[in-house]
């Protein structure tokens, strides 16, 4: 699966209160939850991000409660992947759960910057700046879990199972 967009870029310690605050926690709407998607920290994210745009964090990126609202407000929005130095893993989870594929590339991710252009191979887990023609390697997602994004999430994926 490769995937081709703009950044987003956020720092470390994005918290889920932060990528979906708990006052709109009301809804399971994943168009509603991604219409206020990182809103507290970045007002322009909702209304400007475009469907294959890339969002890039620092370490611990998803820190904070287990709820899966994070990344369905993410992947709802129209990001397809997210790049960080590092997760908390129970974010990790539930993106995986949901279909969000997640790719870990360590200190490399500060050579990203918001606006720049990443391509992504998600089987061989290779990310190119092409706008600065940087190349890093995460690793590949395992196929199982590729699987599940391809899916649509892991619910969509024990339905195709059966």
């Amino acid at each position: 699966m490769k995937i081709e967009g703009k950044v987003w870029r956020y720092g470390d310690n994005i918290d889920t209160d932060v990528i979906i605050p708990a006052r709109y926690l009301n809804s399971f709407d994943p168009q509603e939850l991604a219409s206020h998607c990182m809103v507290d920290i970045d007002e322009t994210f909702s209304h400007e991000v475009q469907t294959g745009d890339i969002m890039v964090g620092g370490k611990n990126f998803g820190c904070g409660s287990s709820r899966e609202h994070a990344p369905i407000a993410i992947k709802a929005s129209g990001i397809p992947v997210i790049i960080a130095a590092s997760f908390a893993r129970i974010f990790y989870r539930n993106s995986i759960n949901v279909g969000l594929p997640v790719l870990e590339i360590g200190s490399d991710v500060e050579k990203i910057k918001a606006g720049h252009i990443l391509r992504i191979d998600l089987t061989a887990g290779c990310i190119e700046n092409s706008t600065t023609g940087d190349i890093f390697q995460a690793a590949p997602l395992p196929g199982f879990i590729q699987d599940i994004a391809r899916a649509g999430g892991l619910i969509e994926y024990v339905k195709e199972k059966k």
